[in-house]
């Protein structure tokens, strides 16, 4: 594995265009636009305000850029580098702005969720959308872009929209049977949107693309519900997390539960492989040392880390939530699978430093990885069976079949990986601190490494 120089950035705000060639990052009021391979700045852009929201285009043409406080959205382009486009809401206000699938039309959500409001950058046409509801996720878009779906709010209602993308012409309109829906997202194939309850009601419901109501599955009533929704790549199952501590997998032909999987405190799965991170603080002499060495290199201080595999039956540390607080840390908060279908990994709230990995063929846990620290971030790699997870410390950590290696970030000063996302080759990572972002490339042998770190020693 191999690390890039540290380049700044602010709120979080780094994407790389969906052809994979631009690295984009704002630093407070500037945008920055660097070449992938060689990270040489290609274009340097100065925004009206501190950029609260970066999106790139579909195309990867141009670039979004949202100031929420001012209200405006300015548009920048990367073949004509003069061309800009600013959209300005006025007294209304903003709260979101997203692109269109086909990077031509800009959305935007005004405060209060008074409306949806439409911008065409080609006929600078302006279409409205009354009644959009204000939830965790009110808005979807088919994956090949040709549909969205939107969640409304009128006369104390859920309802839901489904628009032609092409233009912007409603396609079916019709009432949801929730009492306060909480999200929607359309199945990887855009024949399917699920649509789910707040956590006071455990309902999630099926619907076809011209608004039949398909199924509608509840695991149990009187209790917290869902809290966490997922769809396999294929469409062919829907993993939903929920605050009893389970996850239940249901599937696409019957829309019924084939299997749960619990989260518990003991593991007694002879088949489950517990990797437990073991920290080793170094002992380095300070004779010999530069000044530049002792003030500069964290590596020389860093605590080191590998994993050991823990004998079954293993205790998996839990944090007693508090009832007396809103939204308990209890529950399964994050799902995701791996492109082949093939994994699950899980988070339960209340076991905050352990992530589990199921394995969808068997039905059954494969892997638990107990860290030193919570769990901050979680993400596959969009084209193997590779999990790369942060904890918020000095580290980057990769889990495979063949098994789990800890990494150091070798950089001058203290780089605390906060989050991280995969370039869509799966090449390499991009490690985001509080005000830094760093590159990891990935080594075609990295396969041959995580065998290495977990031999006996």
């Amino acid at each position: 594995m191999h690390f890039s120089e540290v380049f700044k950035q602010s709120n979080q705000l780094c994407k790389v265009s969906p052809d994979g060639k631009y690295l984009a990052t704002c630093v407070q009021y500037r945008l920055v636009v660097r070449d992938f391979s060689s990270l040489q700045i290609v274009h340097l852009y100065t925004c009206l305000d501190p950029v609260m929201h970066m999106e790139w285009s579909s195309d990867s043409l141009f670039i979004l850029c949202a100031m929420y406080k001012r209200g405006l959205v300015q548009v920048w382009s990367l073949e004509q580098p003069d061309w800009h486009c600013k959209i300005d809401e006025g007294s209304i206000g903003l709260v979101s702005s997203r692109w269109s699938p086909d990077g031509r039309h800009v959305l935007n959500t005004t405060e209060f969720n008074l409306r949806v409001t439409v911008w065409s950058l080609c006929t600078k046409s302006v279409s409205y959308i009354k009644y959009p509801k204000a939830c965790q996720k009110g808005v979807d878009f088919t994956a090949d872009g040709r549909y969205m779906a939107l969640a409304e709010r009128r006369e104390c209602k859920d309802y839901i929209s489904v628009f032609v993308c092409d233009d912007w012409h409603l396609l079916r309109h019709f009432e949801s049977e929730t009492q306060d829906l909480a999200g929607l997202e359309w199945s990887p194939n855009g024949c399917v949107l699920a649509v789910w309850d707040s956590c006071l009601e455990y309902k999630i419901l099926l619907y076809s693309l011209d608004g039949r109501l398909l199924s509608s599955y509840s695991a149990y009533e009187w209790s917290l519900g869902i809290k966490s929704v997922a769809w396999s790549p294929s469409s062919q199952f829907l993993a939903v997390g929920s605050y009893d501590e389970k996850v239940r997998i249901l599937n696409h032909i019957t829309w019924k539960k084939i299997t749960e999987f619990e989260h518990p405190t003991t593991i007694i799965n002879a088949k489950a492989v517990v990797f437990k991170e073991v920290e080793k603080k170094p002992v380095v002499g300070s004779e010999g040392l530069s000044i530049h060495q002792l003030t500069m290199d964290n590596s020389l201080f860093s605590t080191q880390s590998k994993y050991e595999i823990t004998q079954l039956p293993a205790q998996v540390p839990v944090i007693k939530p508090d009832p007396d607080r809103a939204n308990p840390k209890i529950g399964i908060s994050a799902l995701a699978i791996s492109a082949d279908n093939r994994y699950l990994a899980t988070k339960n709230d209340n076991m905050p430093q352990s992530l589990w990995v199921w394995d969808m063929l068997r039905l059954s846990l494969l892997a638990v990885l107990e860290q030193t620290a919570p769990v901050r971030c979680f993400v596959w790699d969009p084209h193997r069976p590779r999990l790369a997870l942060c904890t918020g410390n000095t580290k980057v950590y990769l889990w495979s079949p063949a098994g789990c290696v800890s990494v150091n970030v070798p950089v001058e000063g203290s780089f605390q990986v906060q989050s991280l996302f995969w370039h869509c080759s799966g090449s390499s990572l991009v490690l985001l601190s509080k005000e830094h972002i760093c590159l990891c490339y990935m080594e075609p042998s990295l396969a041959s490494l995580l065998m290495k770190d977990m031999m006996p020693r």
